[in-house]
Order: C-alpha cells, then sequence, then structure tokens
C-alpha cells in the first residue's frame, strides 16, 4: 500500500510530499463533488422537466375541457331561472371574464414580489464575499516551539531507523 504520491505509507515523508499529497487529495475531493453536484443537477432538471410536461398536459386538457363547462353553466342557469338561452351564455361569459381578471390580478401580484425578490443575487453576493475572505487570508504564525518539536521527533525517528537497521 502506498500513498498518493508513490511513497510507501508509515515511510517519512518530507513536508513537500505531505503538501503535495494533501493538495491532490484536496484537488480530487474538489473534482469529486463537483461530479456528484453536476450528477444531483442533471437528475433535478430531468424531475422538473417531467413535472412541467405533466403540468402542461393538465392545463391543454382544463383548456379544452372549460367549453363544456360554459356550457354546462350555460344550461344550468336556463333551468334554474328559465331566462333566454342568450342571456345565459352570456352571463357564463362575464363569469369567465371576472375569473380571468381575478387570476390576472393575482399574477400581478406575485410578479412584483418575485421582481423584489434577489435571491440570486444575494447568492451571488455572499459567494463573492466568501471569495474575497479566503483569498486575503493568511496562515495562522507557528511559535518556534512547534518546530522544535517537530525537528526533535525527526531526529528521533532517524536515530530509531538506524537502530531498527544496525540490529537487523
Amino acid at each position: 500500500m502506498s500513498a498518493p504520491d508513490g511513497s510507501p505509507v508509515g515511510a517519512e515523508r518530507s513536508i513537500g510530499q505531505l503538501f503535495a499529497s494533501a493538495t491532490t487529495e484536496m484537488s480530487a475531493l474538489v473534482h469529486d463533488e463537483i461530479a456528484l453536484a453536476k450528477a444531483q443537477l442533471k437528475q433535478d432538471v430531468k424531475r422538473g422537466a417531467t413535472s412541467g410536461g405533466a403540468f402542461m398536459v393538465a392545463g391543454a386538457v382544463l383548456v379544452f375541457s372549460l367549453p363544456m363547462l360554459n356550457f354546462a353553466l350555460a344550461y344550468g342557469i336556463r333551468t334554474w331561472t328559465d331566462w333566454n338561452l342568450a342571456i345565459c351564455f352570456l352571463l357564463s361569459f362575464a363569469a369567465n371574464v371576472l375569473l380571468a381578471v381575478v387570476l390576472a390580478l393575482i399574477g400581478v401580484v406575485f410578479a412584483k414580489k418575485a421582481k423584489k425578490g434577489k435571491g440570486p443575487q444575494k447568492v451571488a453576493a455572499s459567494v463573492k464575499q466568501t471569495a474575497g475572505v479566503l483569498q486575503k487570508a493568511k496562515p495562522h504564525p507557528r511559535p518556534d516551539t512547534d518546530n522544535k518539536v517537530l525537528e526533535e521527533r525527526v531526529r528521533n525517528a532517524k536515530a530509531i531507523e538506524a537502530v531498527a537497521r544496525s540490529s537487523s
């Protein structure tokens, strides 16, 4: 078994090798995350397209059934009131116009709310702000005691390795 850079696991590696290995693994992780996001987005788009198609077919069926509703309404008014059939059809038409006006007003209200909402712009601004912060980030300075401890460990590991070679 070996590390991503090809050196055996457990062998002493330099800081540069460790950094290169960490960079390679981080890059692979980012690429895998991007691939996962693309796959999930593709699946969501496919589901959304299927859903949109189903809604369009349902809307078409509803549009084609509206004349039947108008005839039923006109003949229903005629049955209840015994008025002239032409007046009943005019009342049916007026009811449709009234419904269309109410739905148009609701549509205008929602369009104004959608225009005011700046969801994508907020997300883009947040991403830019995060990128700016990360670009200005500096690594934390390490105290000299950490360097001394690290150097001592390296010397001890070399000494142990030398003893292990001489005893074998």
